[in-house]
């Protein structure tokens, strides 16, 4: 009997690539695998469900979970598998003639891709937990990041006491920023105002990996971006599926974690490459990109928590709730 064809989209990972040329395998089933860039892949996944399974951000499908009868009509469940995870610091730019560290955002314009995207549920909940500063009191406008793009797939109304509204027809927040038209914006792909050097246009925490290290030490948690999800039918249908697809993402990690550390020949072009390495090794272990759902607990629960404080959320999900039964 020939092994059934499902279709897998994720970003093009490392981590990922063993599954994309089927040197991991998951038994009974034929991937096809093929990589699309995150905006495009929600976007066609949260309205067309395209896909068997597709790496997901992780703040839309909090909402999507949240919201009940709704989510009836979003075929998908959760795996613990998350392919993207970064530390939110890095990505919020600022004009440095306005705001020169956190406190400053007070009362400011931030400019934002749609408000539930995952890297400003994580900007947001960092800055309200470390320098006490809420949703409310930054006005919020949504707009594309280099291109007047709709990027808001995931329609939701402003939260209770947050200003939150389109920027305005066209508008491009990193032309925003540099005409001064918002003071801030977070993003999760470097914008063209920072990538080209526009004078004055800068990061809030320029030297973020020492900030986001102490914020690692002090919390515990490496922010999650995406997760991954399979069609629920499927899931129905191979009660196994779940599970077996948790530990071929698993093995396909496991293949290229010791490519950053081997001198001989460097996995990626980064000179230092082993020393960032071993370095993130002492501060973190050595599985410091864990899936599963025990490991990655305290990021769960703390971003779960935030989801809701910051109006995403009806209620407080629990973790287990998150994922499918068998992968717990």
């Amino acid at each position: 009997m020939a092994d059934q064809e499902l279709t897998l989209i994720t970003e093009d990972y490392d981590r990922v690539r063993a599954l994309h040329d089927g040197s991991v395998a998951v038994p009974g089933f034929r991937l096809r695998h093929s990589f699309l860039p995150p905006m495009e892949m929600f976007a066609r996944l949260f309205t067309k469900h395209e896909f068997d399974i597709s790496e997901m951000s992780f703040g839309a499908y909090l909402v999507a979970l949240s919201r009940g009868k709704e989510a009836d009509a979003f075929p998908y469940v959760g795996l613990p598998i998350f392919p993207s995870r970064v530390f939110a610091h890095s990505s919020i730019y600022v004009r440095g003639d306005r705001i020169a560290g956190p406190a400053d955002l007070k009362g400011k314009t931030v400019g934002v891709p749609n408000y539930q995207f995952t890297r400003g549920l994580c900007a947001r909940g960092m800055l309200s937990d470390e320098y006490g500063i809420t949703p409310a009191d930054i006005v919020w406008r949504i707009a594309g990041i280099d291109t007047p793009q709709d990027l808001d797939y995931q329609r939701i109304t402003a939260p209770p006491g947050v200003d939150l509204a389109a920027l305005g027809p066209g508008a491009i927040l990193s032309q925003a920023l540099i005409d001064g038209d918002i003071d801030a914006m977070i993003s999760a792909s470097t914008p063209a105002c920072f990538r080209d050097r526009a004078p004055g246009i800068a990061r809030l925490f320029p030297d973020f990996r020492t900030v986001e290290r102490a914020y690692y030490k002090k919390t515990g948690s490496f922010p999650i971006m995406h997760l991954v999800a399979l069609r629920q039918g499927l899931i129905e249908a191979h009660p196994g599926l779940a599970r077996s697809l948790v530990q071929a993402f698993t093995a396909a990690k496991a293949q290229v974690m010791p490519h950053l550390t081997e001198l001989d020949a460097l996995a990626v072009n980064l000179p230092w490459l082993v020393a960032e390495a071993e370095s993130t090794i002492a501060l973190m272990g050595e599985d410091f990109w864990p899936y599963g759902v025990e490991p990655n607990r305290t990021v769960l629960e703390a971003q779960i928590r935030w989801a809701h404080e910051q109006g995403l959320t009806t209620r407080r999900l629990a973790v287990e709730e998150l994922f499918h039964p068998s992968t717990l």
